[in-house]
């Protein structure tokens, strides 16, 4: 066995809120990058971890949301809130982190994924399956309905899954 910690796939992880996920960033005070954004962001509905030594280390969280493309109207997993603490990245915590979530998001009969981030993070959600969307997606704000200022990607979770061309309307606060 080399140095490399081994860590078991994500669990469900009851009673965490933003404060925790905040607190993965070792004290950085906008770990996401996105503050200057002026986005706001729906609160993750349920929270999946990957624990190492008796703690949380890395954290993914997942959203169900409303979407229409393409004329048609259906649910998908947005994914948020991805996050490792500083001193374990590197080592595919992200990757088991979002696959916590979407194993939940297809148990829950959800079809797509979908989230938003900077680009420089795509490349990591590219090796995860994600594929960009080609516009900007519109998300509810509380001033209207607003295009998110960040690149969107989605993933298919099930065979024959695909995403409708068109404008993409989220019917929710982006997560």
């Amino acid at each position: 066995m080399g140095d490399t910690p081994e860590f078991a796939a994500a669990t469900e992880l009851t009673g965490w809120g933003w404060p925790d996920v905040l607190a993965l960033g070792g004290g950085a005070a906008d770990p996401f990058e996105t503050t200057s954004l002026g986005v706001t962001w729906r609160p993750k509905d349920r929270h999946f971890g990957v624990w190492h030594e008796g703690r949380v280390v890395a954290h993914a969280g997942l959203a169900v949301g409303a979407v229409e493309a393409g004329g048609q109207r259906f649910d998908v997993a947005g994914v948020g809130g991805v996050i490792v603490a500083p001193a374990l990245r590197g080592h595919g915590l992200a990757r088991l982190a979002v696959a916590g979530v979407l194993d939940a998001a297809r148990v829950d009969g959800l079809d797509r994924a979908l989230l938003f981030c900077l680009p420089s993070r795509a490349p990591l959600y590219l090796r995860l399956g994600f594929l960009p969307l080609p516009e900007p997606v519109t998300a509810d704000q509380p001033t209207g309905p607003a295009p998110v200022p960040l690149g969107a990607m989605w993933k298919p979770l099930t065979p024959g899954a695909g995403w409708p061309d068109g404008p993409v309307r989220l019917h929710s606060l982006p997560m």
